[in-house]
């Protein structure tokens, strides 16, 4: 039986650049020959990744003071609408917030514009104070006029998530793509035995604190993510089925790269961003060796149909099939597509590696672990 080690031993080999560090789908391929104890004795750390429309993101933003100062209260950046109910040039950039009048353009085009160094167009009226005299204003910003960008996402890194269909006759329009009628495909959006939290499915590693790879810089974890919830059933690999946790995350949008937050629009649904996310799991022993090694046909999720107004469970099925173009469905063949870029899931994880290899980028211990969740409160329609 290998050892058990600390996050910090681990760190330790990696300032003296004898860590031994591999991607989730290296490991996974390990993990055909190799046990537990070998893969723990071998590897220190394993980096994962996932490139995926993440509905609940946005940016804070300080504009710095106008001359004379104001206190902005209704706030738009190239016509899209942003919350400024904070304090008097602070606001926060929603990503799914659309411009007015046009529901394709939102605000994760205005958050990609903003990291791309573009300039955008700020206006601003208020209704004036003795101490914020100024009333309205209208003009250009961008990265290096402003004080402050900092990417705060509510919910991102979902980890599992639901593949969708549609049992209907007609199209329909959602957040999980175009659903075409009668089972005409299936969508999906987790990049499988890469994603980050399907590698430590019980957080073992990741909590508040954790020191994450975020939008193509380094980022935090700085909360559970909203609708956390680890009450889901897991599978005989103790991989959680369906949707389960979630992170909030923070970083630095100054620093980001538009390679790894971009903005998207989807038919008829509306603006979404697509954020890309690495957290690098420690191999602290056997049991996290087992996590890591984890394989898409071992990881399982259900299949929904957006179409019935319950969102029924109509099966499950496991990443394998999912990635392999096709899976199955009452006896019917479904063309399956991926809505998240394993492409840029991989470039993520193989970043992370080089950056943890070369010593530049350090392991942290969670300041706090998550706590346990037995599942999600509805909202009760009482008026």
């Amino acid at each position: 039986m290998s050892r058990k080690r600390s996050i910090e031993e681990i760190n330790e080999k990696i300032r003296k650049g004898r860590a031994v560090v591999l991607t989730a789908e290296q490991v996974a391929a390990m993990g055909r020959e190799a046990t537990p104890a070998e893969v723990a004795e071998k590897v220190d750390v394993v980096t994962t990744g996932t490139f995926g429309p993440m509905c609940s993101s946005g940016m804070f933003i300080n504009f710095g003071h106008t001359d004379p100062p104001m206190r902005m209260e209704k706030i738009t950046l190239n016509n899209v609408p942003v919350f400024g109910g904070i304090a008097a040039v602070d606001a926060y950039v929603g990503a799914t917030e659309t411009a007015l009048p046009h529901d394709q353009y939102g605000g994760a085009h205005v958050i990609e514009e903003l990291i791309a160094g573009k300039d955008v167009l700020l206006q601003a009226t208020a209704k004036g104070t003795d101490c914020y005299p100024r009333t309205e204003v209208k003009t250009l910003i961008n990265k290096a006029t402003v004080n402050e960008m900092i990417m705060f996402n509510p919910r991102n890194a979902y980890q599992n998530y639901n593949v969708a269909v549609n049992s209907t006759s007609k199209m329909k329009f959602t957040y999980m793509g175009t659903l075409l009628p009668s089972f005409g495909n299936a969508t999906f959006s987790t990049s499988g035995e890469l994603s980050p939290l399907l590698n430590d499915p019980e957080m073992r590693t990741i909590g508040i604190g954790t020191r994450i790879f975020f939008g193509g810089t380094t980022g935090y974890v700085a909360w559970h993510g909203t609708q956390f919830n680890t009450g889901k059933p897991v599978n005989e690999h103790g991989v959680p089925i369906g949707n389960s946790a979630t992170l909030a995350l923070i970083g630095n949008a100054k620093e980001m790269s538009t390679r790894f937050i971009r903005a998207a629009y989807f038919e008829k649904y509306g603006v979404s961003i697509f954020v890309g996310v690495g957290i690098p799991i420690p191999v602290l022993d056997e049991e996290m060796a087992q996590r890591v090694m984890v394989r898409n046909s071992q990881i399982e999720t259900n299949i929904i149909d957006y179409g019935s107004p319950g969102h029924d469970l109509l099966g499950r099925v496991n990443y394998e099939s999912l990635f392999s173009g096709e899976i199955t469905l009452n006896g019917k063949k479904i063309r399956t597509a991926p809505l998240s870029s394993v492409r840029v899931a991989r470039e993520i994880a193989e970043t992370l590696c080089r950056e943890i290899t070369a010593g530049r980028f350090m392991l942290t211990a969670p300041v706090e672990a998550f706590r346990k969740t037995t599942g999600l409160n509805s909202l009760e329609i009482r008026l």
